[in-house]
């Protein structure tokens, strides 16, 4: 079926996807506290003057006391509510567009005629879920109709389609015997590397496995101490230049600090870079080339941090990276109320590259293990 909605707005579109400035594809980050020894998002600077692939991935935290509360302006650590719920919340906005919505394209009707999918059309596109997955999902649906007799039965389709998307990805191989494992931590400036590694470090750490953190984002003022904050709260160890100082030097000498002292897990940090500028991805290639010589089978993953907020602009970075690096799993940040969950969707279906976790929240136990099942039912 042709894409008659897509067709009416293209000419109003915005410039194409992968122009649009690094200011737009960063977003604030919430601000952290540390509550009964769990980490939190720090906050990021609304500084107007962030560049490119210097000193501006603003995402400062700061020690704050536990016993903070609401009364003194910091967020405190939401208790209860479970992994599932937080992760409905998160999706709030597509899941309106997805349920309410969609019941709404049945009132008066019964069964599906073809306004009705030019309108479902229209829908899917505005939960960000892109406009190829959309013509690959209507094509779906449009021979499934005969079966589908109203609302549920049409969201019933859709769930056992979009699963059919997660359950066609690669399985990521097992984690290499040996040790120590080394994660390459990449995306644009703005999107959390910084907290994100802190929080995987955090996880890893309660496992009762010993992590190392190679501070390689050595050009963002104040990089350097921030990941080290992070460092101590995960009870990680780390690897520190001076700023300015090569990022592949800091990487290597991570590896070598890692083999020496018997670490279990290597996170790489890296500075945020637009995905557009060929000199400073040549950059980051030299650091995962560098990785390479060290340790022969290293970096073991290269994890993508995208902020789902940027909608279709992530799934351009995602190219982006891939083709420099060959990504082997996908972080999503920032899924949190204020983005459209068929992005989620979109990069999966387009890209075939696993999506590992997704950030729902500011503390720690937010950043979740991607799970497709759960996923899918909190969209409906």
């Amino acid at each position: 079926m042709p894409l008659n909605w897509f067709k009416k707005k293209r000419d109003q579109k915005t410039p194409p996807e992968g122009t649009a400035s690094l200011d737009a594809q960063a977003s604030t980050v919430p601000a952290e506290v540390v509550a009964d020894g769990a980490l939190h998002e720090p906050a990021a600077s609304s500084d107007p003057t962030r560049g490119e692939g210097a000193a501006n991935e603003t995402e400062s935290p700061e020690r704050v006391s536990p016993k903070a509360s609401a009364a003194d302006g910091v967020p405190v650590e939401k208790k209860g509510g479970g992994l599932f719920a937080r992760l409905k919340s998160g999706l709030t906005k597509t899941r309106k567009i997805l349920t309410t919505d969609i019941d709404d394209l049945f009132l008066g009707k019964k069964g599906v005629d073809d306004d009705m999918l030019e309108e479902l059309e229209a829908l899917l596109i505005t939960a960000d879920m892109g406009v190829q997955t959309t013509m690959d999902l209507m094509e779906k649906i449009t021979g499934k109709r005969s079966r589908i007799a109203g609302a549920r039965e049409l969201k019933t389709v859709l769930k056992e389609e979009i699963l059919a998307y997660f359950d066609a990805l690669p399985v990521p191989p097992p984690k290499p015997s040996g040790k120590p494992h080394v994660v390459m931590v990449v995306g644009v400036n703005g999107v959390g590397k910084t907290t994100t590694i802190g929080k995987l470090a955090a996880h890893e750490a309660r496992k009762g496995k010993k992590v190392l953190i190679a501070a390689a984002d050595t050009f963002r003022a104040a990089a350097i101490e921030q990941i080290a904050i992070w460092a101590e709260r995960a009870g990680a160890d780390m690897v520190r230049h001076k700023d300015h100082a090569d990022p592949a030097a800091v990487a290597y000498d991570g590896i070598d600090a890692a083999i020496s002292r018997g670490a279990d897990t290597v996170y790489v940090d890296t500075a945020g870079r637009l995905h557009t500028k060929v000199n400073l991805m040549e950059e980051i290639k030299k650091i995962h080339r560098t990785l390479t010589k060290r340790l022969p089978d290293a970096p073991h993953e290269v994890l993508l941090v995208l902020d789902a907020t940027t909608g279709q602009n992530a799934l351009s970075q995602a190219r982006m990276f891939n083709e420099a690096l060959g990504v082997t799993g996908i972080v999503l940040t920032k899924l949190d109320g204020t983005a459209k969950g068929g992005i989620v969707v979109s990069i999966c279906s387009s890209l075939n590259i696993p999506l590992k976790y997704i950030g729902v929240g500011e503390s720690v136990e937010d950043l979740q293990a991607f799970d497709p099942k759960q996923f899918v039912e909190a969209l409906f």
